[in-house]
């Protein structure tokens, strides 16, 4: 007898969880349907204390995972009301797999806005804003692998110009830059706008390392110089010059943003004639500030 009044009593606590609090919960945590009933069943049905007991678990699953290599993963970003501050992110995972997940792809923006709307950058994952951490615990508990926040790079707009972002499909590119032009009204004319976006795919597809051929370090040309010239041995001396220059200025071409042929047809038209044209349209000047771009994987 004592046995089927304990049975019973079990019976009843469990019909005590409803549905609604385990939605509630699962809306609160992302949390599975059977953890999130678990967690109810510990805490008595107290909300909160079951999303206490659902975090204290996700802690426990993100320190036995945290050794674990996460080289996949997504960029993304967030531009700041008016284009006045952007942020561009890198977040990495275990698997492709995960790395494809919408929450996954949440999490990465979750994180980039936070960091937008915390008015300072975040480089490491000791920088990000509070709560964020515990968002990326929670991640690995839902998701069942190692996640990293890897990177970050936050611009805030110096002078009237615009800061936009880029992030190709499938989320393994994204670009952020700082373009500048001589006036407010000029930096929210559709002509400027559409430039923006024209240079973040630029950006994006043709991979530049610096701005402008000024911006190479003379050691990375010298470098290159020498690489030429062991190529060349033999040849009179006035013709290797000639032959350098020429391979110095395709070098540019690949390198520096301005020099590049711009993606879109005309083939024909550089990214600084492009400015030229759309700096005639608006009356103003326009100058690419600064650029950054991110890719999943890549060396830093």
């Amino acid at each position: 007898m004592r046995l089927r009044r304990r049975l019973v009593r079990k019976k009843g606590n469990d019909m005590g969880i409803t549905a609604a609090q385990v939605k509630e919960l699962r809306d609160k945590t992302n949390a599975g349907f059977m953890d999130c009933k678990t967690a109810l069943k510990e805490s008595g049905g107290d909300i909160q204390q079951a999303v206490d007991i659902l975090r204290k678990k996700g802690m426990a699953i993100a320190e036995k995972k945290a050794g674990r290599r996460a080289t996949e993963g997504v960029v993304a970003s967030c531009i700041g009301e008016g284009g006045t501050a952007g942020v561009l992110i890198e977040v990495n995972c275990e698997t492709d797999f995960v790395a494809r997940n919408s929450h996954f792809k949440e999490l990465a923006e979750r994180l980039a806005g936070a960091i937008v709307a915390a008015g300072k950058p975040a480089e490491r994952a000791e920088d990000l804003p509070p709560g964020c951490r515990e968002w990326i615990t929670e991640g690995v508990a839902k998701l069942g692998e190692n996640i990293v926040f890897r990177r970050s790079v936050k611009f805030e707009l110096d002078g009237p110009g615009l800061i936009a972002s880029y992030i190709h499909l499938g989320s393994r590119v994204g670009v952020l830059v700082e373009v500048g032009c001589g006036s407010d009204e000029a930096s929210g004319s559709e002509v400027f706008k559409e430039l923006v976006k024209d240079i973040t795919l630029q950006i994006a597809s043709a991979s530049p390392v610096y701005i402008t051929r000024e911006q190479v370090p003379p050691d990375v040309i010298e470098k290159e110089r020498e690489i030429y010239k062991s190529q060349m041995e033999g040849k009179p001396e006035h013709v290797i010059e000639k032959i350098i220059e020429g391979k110095l200025g395709k070098f540019y071409r690949e390198v520096c943003l301005l020099d590049q042929i711009f993606i879109r047809p005309p083939s024909d038209k550089t990214v600084a004639g492009l400015i030229e044209t759309k700096e005639k349209e608006i009356a103003r000047p326009i100058e690419v500030r600064r650029f950054a771009r991110f890719q999943v994987g890549e060396e830093l």
